[in-house]
């Protein structure tokens, strides 16, 4: 039986949009100018989507943020930079426009634009994490994040554990004098596990570490991890946040403007940032996250609903199942329980990959988020570099995003598949 959350979230969240960001000029100095619309005097969450950072254009009136594709910037003189912009890897318009957006979404002080989430994730590790210090991961994460760590990471010298992350005295008995980062996901992918991110970011903040949140699955729109606490929040924005794709993103938004700083350097430095037409696609994605987040959540509970009473089905995993472990923890800090479903078959590996295969409305590829419904096998496609870890996921398992076509249809069509 699926429950629902006693209360909303977001719609009134007190989000302030961030002051004007200080540009990441070549030489260190400068001021960013652009889309800077100052503090708004309303606050809900689909007003923000469509207004934070995005005033009309000064120069024409238009509506939407015009895509400005270039690479450099005439100056007044030498020095003399206009609005602050130089050169596009430090410093856009189109960009400063989503990061100032998807600053004022999270609720947070800054936020900034990389070129995929793996690229956020890069430089967000890259800035806090020195050799010899220590990082806790969920014990199911996701398998790119896993890979970093365990591939790239661990190469600095950065010692890493994964811990079921549901349980918050287990994060707290893996903390180490060394620990630096504690990095949750919740939901998580693909297991849809919760984090208590109140629970987590104290214990975190007690350690002296920096509490992560990969807030991909979630969105901003269902779930605001800052304000429970978390420092930092990472996204695909590929996913949900663009929500159509076509585009591939990441993000980074804190609470702690000087953090901000130091991940604004490194961002400029190491030169992941995303390009206008991009930066535009997610920008336009992102207004319509509100009205696409409450069908792809609607959707999502008239599939698990069917999927629970099918015989060809051993478990099904969503947050907003009264007999999953973290629905009370996800009816406090979510407004819905999202548009992931994970799901295990009876009759094993063999029966997850024929489904994947039999679908016609659910189409069978990588990533999610999007529109379109899609269906995976975890353990051959987006997790296949946790096989044989502590990681590894089951090979039972389909995980599917479900969309927001027809719920009859969707439903339909993952029955007729389970019956082959």
């Amino acid at each position: 039986m699926i429950g629902s959350p006693t209360a909303s979230r977001g719609a009134g969240c007190g989000v302030i949009p961030p002051a004007r960001a200080t540009a990441r000029t070549e030489s260190g100095n400068g001021e960013i100018g652009g889309h800077y619309c100052g503090p708004m005097k309303f606050d809900g969450f689909e007003t923000l989507a469509i207004h934070a950072g995005q005033e009309p254009d000064a120069g024409t009136g238009s509506v939407v943020v015009p895509i400005y594709q270039t690479s450099t910037y005439a100056q007044d003189g030498v020095g003399g930079l206009r609005q602050g912009y130089e050169y596009s890897r430090t410093g856009n318009p189109t960009r400063a426009a989503l990061e100032e957006c998807l600053a004022a979404l999270e609720s947070g002080t800054r936020g900034l634009a990389f070129a995929s989430g793996m690229a956020a994730e890069d430089t967000l590790l890259r800035t806090v994490l020195s050799p010899g210090d220590h990082i806790i991961i969920p014990g199911d994460a996701y398998g790119g994040t896993f890979r970093l760590v365990s591939k790239v990471v661990e190469r600095w010298g950065v010692r890493w554990d994964a811990v079921d992350q549901s349980d918050p005295e287990a994060v707290r008995a893996a903390v180490r004098p060394e620990t630096r980062v504690v990095w949750t996901e919740t939901p998580t992918n693909p297991l849809l596990n919760i984090t208590d991110i109140e629970a987590v970011a104290q214990i975190a903040h007690d350690a002296g570490a920096l509490h992560v949140v990969d807030n991909t699955f979630a969105s901003p729109y269902l779930q605001q991890p800052l304000t429970l606490g978390a420092d930092v929040v990472v996204h695909s924005t590929t996913k949900y946040l663009g929500g159509h794709s076509d585009v591939v993103g990441g993000a980074l938004v804190v609470s702690d403007a000087e953090l901000g700083e130091r991940l604004a350097f490194h961002q400029n430095t190491m030169g992941a940032i995303p390009g206008p037409f991009d930066s535009w696609l997610t920008l336009r994605g992102a207004k319509t996250l509100g009205v696409r987040m409450d069908r792809h959540s609607a959707n999502a509970e008239r599939v698990v609903a069917a999927l629970e009473d099918h015989p060809a089905v051993r478990k099904v995993f969503y947050p907003g199942l009264e007999g999953h472990p973290g629905h009370k923890t996800a009816e406090r800090q979510m407004r819905s329980f999202g548009g992931m479903v994970s799901f295990a078959l009876r009759d094993g590996e063999k029966a997850a990959l024929a489904l994947c295969e039999r679908t016609e409305v659910f189409t069978l590829g990588e990533s999610l988020g999007g529109v379109e419904s899609l269906i995976e096998h975890p353990g051959r496609m987006t997790h296949a570099s946790t096989a044989g870890s502590t990681l590894e996921v089951p090979a039972d398992l389909v995980r599917i995003s479900v969309g927001i076509e027809s719920a009859d249809d969707l439903v339909a069509d993952l029955l007729r598949a389970l019956e082959g």
